[in-house]
């Protein structure tokens, strides 16, 4: 009973999950931001009916189950295109251009020398009113200009501005176009996020049963709502570095530290992001896997970089500038207590004591709970307004079983549906709280005087 149970949710999440990707989207200047936040709840709801039943299955039927639904809802994020971000569309042409042999970092998609390269269903032509005014038609079509002033309709945001990608996801984003051509629209990066999915879901089980971890928690991974939106749908090439990061824990962890800096130096390639992931491996990986990270990471560059030189920065410090990290004003909570400039040196503080705190606590064996202590305290101090940030704090979830820290990419799901600075900052300190309150009953009796002497309790610990 229980099993036609967790498969009924799963067809259900499924079934809602293509409902909301082909019916609602952000692009619409009227969009419906109740219908979006309650069809988003009820996935994570049916989410978390689901994985709760699980807990209580035995036997081979919980990894049928896991991969199933993590194929299915999956498969059902596809019938659409993009519904929260146009992300993907600079993806496809950055692509686009490398294959043509062009530096991705060397012109803006809307420089005039790149007219024969665009494809209609990223620039499609400009239609002429009966005033003979020139407009852009389509819910995810902008309006720009050419370098040479002409009127360009793009589906790419920030198209008179270069990319801002690092080498490893430009190099998947060639790769991707490289098999489809120019032509297919968005699904060939949604198979391709979706088969990444399926992939980290598997590497996942392997590593859970090696160590004996509870396997039923990589549904956490695997039929998390976030996944499917965000990995799949709208195609973020975070899904690249999640499973170079993945690969690259199971393998430190194991001691095989040199393979695991290499692939750790490639997920820090596809968005800067995965850095998060280090400290918690530092003591084991030490400089072998420093050496390997920073090695792999500057061979991905010299190309990039001798095609195009500090070109390759691309838009990185505009885009620092415009999502309010320089003065101050992203930080949701920090903010309140720090106002203006002055939040970024609190947060940074915040985030040196806790990597300092990773670092020397962290079970080398086990180093998972680190990560997932590092990148979500990350995440709730930077609180960006993007939650497929949050990507990279689900495998550690489902590693560790601390389900509570859902909470954070719940908060900024919610952030990026409905745009108000109280509800992220109430939706965020919930997610604190809660977070604080089960590591708190985790840990058990006696917590207050083990927090009073952290390093004494760790080395005895581990002797």
């Amino acid at each position: 009973m229980r099993l036609i149970l967790i498969s009924g949710l799963l067809v259900l999440s499924a079934a809602l999950t293509a409902f909301s990707v082909s019916t609602l989207h952000l692009f619409a200047p009227d969009r419906d931001e109740i219908s979006l936040v309650l069809v988003t709840s009820a996935l994570w709801l049916l989410f978390g009916l689901a994985w709760w039943l699980l807990r209580r299955v035995n036997g081979r039927a919980v990894v049928a189950l896991i991969l199933a639904g993590s194929a299915l809802i999956g498969g059902a994020a596809m019938v659409g295109p993009p519904n929260t971000s146009t992300d993907s569309a600079r993806y496809a042409w950055d692509g686009i251009v490398q294959n043509n042999g062009i530096s991705p970092y060397a012109f803006t998609p809307a420089d005039a020398r790149l007219d024969s390269l665009r494809p209609d269903w990223l620039f499609p032509a400009p239609q002429t009113t009966a005033t003979g005014t020139e407009v852009c038609i389509g819910e995810r079509i902008v309006r720009a200009r050419t370098t040479d002033g002409d009127l360009l309709c793009s589906a790419l945001n920030r198209t008179a501005v270069p990319t801002i990608y690092p080498p490893a996801s430009e190099i998947f984003f060639a790769g991707v176009r490289f098999l489809t051509g120019p032509g297919p629209a968005y699904w060939p990066l949604q198979l391709a996020g979706l088969l990444l999915s399926l992939g980290t879901t598997v590497i996942l089980l392997v590593g859970m049963r090696r160590r004996g971890l509870d396997e039923k928690n990589a549904a956490l991974w695997a039929w998390c709502p976030l996944v499917a939106t965000e990995a799949v749908t709208n195609s973020h090439v975070d899904m690249l570095g999640v499973i170079f990061v993945v690969a690259a824990v199971f393998l430190v962890s194991t001691r095989k530290v040199w393979r695991g800096g290499i692939m750790l130096g490639i997920a820090i390639g596809t968005k800067l992001i995965p850095v998060l992931a280090a400290p918690a491996l530092l003591k084991r990986g030490g400089w072998r896997m420093v050496a390997a990270s920073v090695l792999s990471f500057a061979l991905l560059y010299v190309p990039y970089v001798l095609a195009t030189g500090i070109g390759v920065l691309g838009y990185l410090p505009g885009y620092l500038s415009e999502e309010g990290y320089q003065d101050g004003s992203r930080f949701a909570l920090v903010s309140l207590v720090a106002p203006g400039s002055s939040a970024i040196i609190v947060a940074g503080l915040i985030l040196a004591v806790v990597a300092v705190l990773v670092i020397l606590t962290t079970d080398q064996n086990r180093p998972w709970v680190g990560q997932l202590v590092m990148i979500g305290v990350t995440l709730l101090v930077l609180s960006p307004r993007y939650p497929w940030y949050a990507l990279l704090l689900l495998p550690f979830v489902a590693l560790s079983g601390r389900w509570e820290w859902l909470l954070v990419p719940m908060a900024l799901t919610l952030r990026l549906l409905v745009p108000n600075p109280e509800l992220t900052r109430v939706s965020i300190a919930i997610a604190v709280i809660v977070i604080v309150a089960m590591s708190l009953r985790r840990a058990g009796p006696g917590v207050l005087k083990r927090m009073r002497h952290p390093f004494v309790f760790t080395q005895s610990s581990s002797a």
